[in-house]
């Protein structure tokens, strides 16, 4: 098995939106805002290499939106999905499998693509795979009026359509053997049955984080999204699961850290806190 970072650009929203009831005089320490109070986050995916199947874990924002969309949320950057599959000699023929933690459009918009008319769409993925969950389909399709505007007709619906999708069982809160050296975690506080993989690697269990851990500057229990859709479930999670990642030295793989790749975690006299940070190449 390989791992690969696949970094696919930057994007910014609020800092008050990220950080919710904690206040700018001490999230700003961590994440740094703009003058329009805007935070930069990454948009990273981390690619699976496994035998003859490449798994791609989430696909970043997309580029299919209009200007008026990405104008909101100031991209920026040179990486994208295209140009980093092809520094590492894939392209998106090659991926057999993609696995969406979450139908948000900062995390599925690159699943999809215009077709040569740019009268439709396509999957980017011709010869993949899509994964999602039954419970998070079902809640991301007729969305509730919290989150409408992060679930995206136009990502969701053609995968549907292509017949390439598939569902993930949930098997309560932590589900084993998924896919071959994977595990999957779900979540509830952010959206329904957000998903969280376990990967086992080299002795090491790696988590793609998604939404349950945007940055290292989240990692006090209080600094949960104004996103969120159930902020104090999303406490019980992050307090259930970040105890469990410092006992057990899991590595953090954090999608949205503009700064840090990686992480793990310790216990303190104040909790659990940040330990080490690093880049993915580092430790695989």
């Amino acid at each position: 098995m390989k791992l690969h970072v696949v970094e696919t650009g930057y994007f910014k929203l609020d800092g008050g939106a990220m950080f919710g009831v904690v206040p700018k005089s001490i999230w700003q320490k961590t994440n740094p805002a703009d003058e329009n109070n805007m935070c930069s986050w990454a948009l990273r995916c981390l690619l699976v290499e496994d035998g003859n199947r490449l798994m791609l874990i989430d696909t970043g924002i997309g580029d299919k939106q209009s200007e008026k969309f990405f104008a909101h949320y100031y991209l920026y950057g040179e990486a994208s999905l295209a140009t980093s599959l092809r520094a590492l000699g894939f392209d998106s023929n090659d991926i057999t499998d993609v696995v969406l933690t979450h139908l948000h459009f900062d995390h599925c918009g690159g699943a999809i693509a215009w077709n040569e008319s740019k009268s439709g769409y396509r999957p980017a993925f011709p010869n993949a795979v899509y994964w999602s969950n039954e419970a998070h389909w079902a809640w991301a399709t007729v969305p509730n009026p919290r989150e409408k505007a992060s679930f995206l007709a136009e990502n969701i619906l053609p995968i549907q359509e292509s017949g390439q999708l598939k569902f993930v069982e949930r098997q309560g809160v932590y589900t084993k053997d998924v896919f071959p050296s994977f595990d999957m975690l779900f979540v509830d506080g952010h959206t329904e049955s957000m998903m969280i993989p376990h990967i086992q690697y080299k002795g090491k269990t790696i988590v793609f984080m998604a939404d349950l851990l945007p940055s290292v500057g989240h990692i006090p229990l209080p600094y949960v999204m104004g996103y969120d859709t159930r902020p104090l479930q999303t406490i019980i999670e992050k307090e259930q699961f970040l105890k469990k990642a410092a006992d057990e030295q899991y590595v953090l793989f954090l999608e949205h850290d503009s700064v840090h790749q990686c992480c793990t975690l310790m216990q303190t006299d104040r909790g659990v806190r940040l330990d080490q940070t690093f880049n993915l190449v580092d430790m695989v």
